[in-house]
């Protein structure tokens, strides 16, 4: 043992070291690198400097504090190179070259002669259409604005340092001309809703002298009354403390089985939990840190007859980690679980929308089926936290759709695994939910997610443009230009205007107008809603979202211009050409390309994916589902197994969760679909309504469950 050396020690010691004069302009380059992606300057009073990069994917690098804490990501390449000048601080000699494709971005040398040495190469994510995932950016907010051409898919993000006096005022600036300018496009659009609203209004006050009801004209106008007439007695029950006998006889075994703890007149709040309680049910909230340092909310439904809410320090956020043990709290071990459900919500909504319609509710449902429900929310929500990172940094609203999807949907999905101690978990999402679900499992973004899912049920999944992209309000925004984007909408929330309003106005007026101006935007109605509760489902939305968000789904260069998520308007035309070739016969077909040449050629997922259930809404004119349909049944994505599809010819893009019939048009159908991709049947209870539903076999046939092709010819979509 005495004086020798194992063979590691031994190269170690034959390789040459580096002097302190060497290493010094390496030392002073990390420096300047680290005080260019750090929280606050390192002179500051608190620093938080960056020390690390970890790469959640390739093209997702996430910043580690010297706290521990993280930080949004950056561009790769700044990425990289913090990554590699802190390994040559270590001494060894050594040349590392930052290539994109072919291109060499960047060399870094701490040696004084590298020109013999094989530099390490270090690969960035390859472009696509020839421009890159993002870009890096200088010092200045001016010079952090990314290009107006960028990438087709996904445009790059700013890259904004650590505050400064310079960074303050031109921040102020952005916050004060968008304050004004939005505000000014929110109102003209709250002024042609109430201008278009008269005409209805004339209507209706007509039906009302000619002593006639304009609502039994309503699609499902019956039922609408059945459920306010339920209303109206169990808000008289519950004001005179009566027993649950003076309710109606359909509802005395829900209301024995689910005993309310709230009850009377609604006061319209925004609080999921109050309208559990009101159906017998109740919500905790857990905190959840995600990889990039963002803290989103995670709402349990449970009833509280057979499960204990935890301490809040056990719902609180546990890092950026997912972790193991199960905190299950079953007031009787020994029954059998129910199988969790994670439930994800749309654009500029939170997961209150699944809470809205008391038992009918698609959340409060479920859990009374025998789902075990939690409700995930994104990023800023009604409350934007970061570990680091306050409301004025531009760096906390630097995020788009990839984020979302990459950072928001697995740290929710880690944390329901972790709480319930599953394996995987059922996935429900709603449009922008959906969108962000389609961008995670795509094979470029973090395809593993797959692996931790069940099924996914899409509910008016939005992965292609309707016509509605086109309408004027919407042609405005994606024809300025990303510099006058941001004038008018700033760099921080996306018109934060109208988030304060929820807190000033009364919510029924505040409801009644939140209707009308989404209604005006998006072409929605409420005729197979309950519209006795209306004001209480806008309670829910607007959330807090970023400018960047907005930008990707309706700015020139993103969503608005190629009418998909994941391809190129290119590409899309190329898959459609070759979807017409399809039908083509004779001499046309031999001159026609084949889809079948190359079957999956364009496809977005791999053998990852899990299986997909769709319900596409026929009346939907913001996305286009049926498209989405078809190129699962033309066998673009010869990984994606559809274990049930449905077009609901009738249905408008909000009604697959708040339609007075949903419950036997979607609710019933997603409980089996749900429970037949259950990978853990043998320890689960079965739900309500499945004790004859068989388990999906994933190597058997699908059935054929998808719309008809002559249904998508006769509209239109062919």
């Amino acid at each position: 043992m005495g004086g020798s050396f194992t063979a590691a020690e031994q190269t170690s010691l034959e390789q040459p070291c580096l002097s302190t004069q060497q290493l010094a302009p390496d030392a002073v380059e990390f420096v300047q690198q680290a005080e260019k992606l750090s929280h606050q300057h390192p002179s500051g009073a608190s620093p938080s400097v960056a020390i690390q990069a970890q790469f959640v994917t390739p093209q997702d690098p996430v910043i580690i504090t010297s706290g521990g804490s993280r930080l949004p990501g950056v561009p790769p390449q700044e990425a990289h190179k913090l990554n590699i000048l802190r390994e040559e601080l270590q001494g060894k000699p050594e040349t590392a070259e930052i290539k994109q494709d072919d291109e060499a971005k960047e060399r870094i040398s701490n040696t004084a002669k590298d020109g013999n040495q094989d530099p390490n190469v270090v690969q960035l994510p390859k472009r696509k259409n020839g421009m890159s995932l993002q870009r890096s950016a200088g010092g200045t907010l001016r010079r952090s604005m990314p290009p107006s051409h960028t990438n087709p898919l996904f445009p790059p993000l700013p890259l904004y340092g650590p505050p400064s006096m310079l960074r303050g005022l031109q921040c102020l600036f952005f916050r004060s001309s968008s304050f004004f300018l939005s505000l000014a496009f929110l109102a003209a659009f709250v002024l042609g809703a109430l201008f278009t609203s008269v005409p209805g209004f004339a209507n209706k006050m007509f039906h009302k002298v000619t002593l006639r009801s304009i609502d039994k004209k309503r699609p499902c106008y019956e039922e609408e009354k059945r459920r306010a007439d339920i209303r109206k007695q169990k808000q008289k029950a519950w004001e005179q403390r009566a027993s649950a006998e003076r309710l109606s006889a359909d509802q005395e075994s829900i209301a024995d089985k689910y005993p309310p703890t709230e009850g009377g007149k609604d006061p319209i709040v925004c609080d999921a939990g109050y309208y559990a309680r009101r159906v017998g049910l109740d919500v905790e909230e857990f905190k959840v840190q995600t990889e990039d340092g963002f803290i989103i909310d995670l709402w349990h439904v449970y009833d509280p007859k057979e499960y204990t809410k935890l301490d809040e320090q056990s719902r609180d956020q546990q890092g950026p980690t997912a972790f193991q043990s199960s905190r299950k709290r079953l007031k009787d071990p020994k029954k059998k679980q129910k199988f969790p459900v994670l439930l994800m919500h749309g654009l500029l909504q939170s997961s209150g929308a699944y809470c809205c319609n008391d038992d009918e509710s698609l959340a409060f449902w479920l859990c009374k089926s025998g789902f075990d429900v939690w409700l995930g929310n994104n990023r800023c929500g009604f409350e934007p936290r970061h570990v680091l990172l306050d409301y004025g940094d531009p760096r906390m609203w630097s995020w788009n759709i990839r984020q979302m999807g990459v950072f928001d949907l697995p740290a929710l999905t880690s944390r329901v695994l972790s709480e319930t101690g599953f394996e995987k978990v059922g996935l429900i999402c709603h449009s922008q939910g959906t969108t962000e679900t389609f961008v995670a499992l795509a094979k470029e973004q973090r395809p593993d997610l797959g692996e931790k899912l069940t099924v996914f049920c899409a509910l008016a999944p939005a992965a292609y443009a309707g016509p509605l992209i086109g309408k004027m309000c919407f042609k405005f925004m994606r024809v300025i230009s990303p510099a006058l984007f941001r004038m008018v909408f700033g760099i921080h929330a996306f018109i934060p205007s109208m988030m304060q309003m929820h807190g000033l106005l009364d919510p029924r007026l505040y409801g009644w107008l939140g209707y009308k101006v989404f209604s005006f935007l998006f072409d929605w109605s409420d005729a197979r809603w309950d519209r006795g509760l209306r004001d209480r489902m806008f309670q829910f939305a607007p959330v807090y979202v970023s400018a960047e968000s907005m930008r990707w789904w309706l700015g020139r260069e993103c969503f608005a211009k190629h009418k998909c998520i994941l391809a190129t308007k290119e590409t899309v035309k190329a898959e459609e050409r070759m979807d017409g070739a399809d039908g083509a016969d004779g001499a046309d077909a031999a001159d026609s390309p084949s889809a079948d040449d190359q079957p999956g050629v364009t496809a977005w997922y791999n053998e990852q994916v899990p299986p997909f259930a769709l319900w596409v809404c026929g009346n939907d004119d913001l996305v286009d589902g049926r498209k989405l349909l078809r190129r699962f049944e033309k066998g673009q994505e010869p990984h994606v197994k559809v274990v049930h599809s449905k077009v609901i010819d009738e249905y408008e893009h909000l009604d697959v969760i708040w339609a007075l019939d949903a419950e036997d048009q979607v609710f019933r159908e997603v409980r089996e679909v749900l429970w037949k991709t259950c990978s853990v049947r043998d320890v689960c209870r079965v739900p309500a309504g499945c004790e004859a539903v068989g388990a999906w076999e994933s190597g058997a046939p699908v059935a054929a469950a998808s719309v008809d092709e002559k249904q998508l010819v006769g509209n239109g979509h062919v």
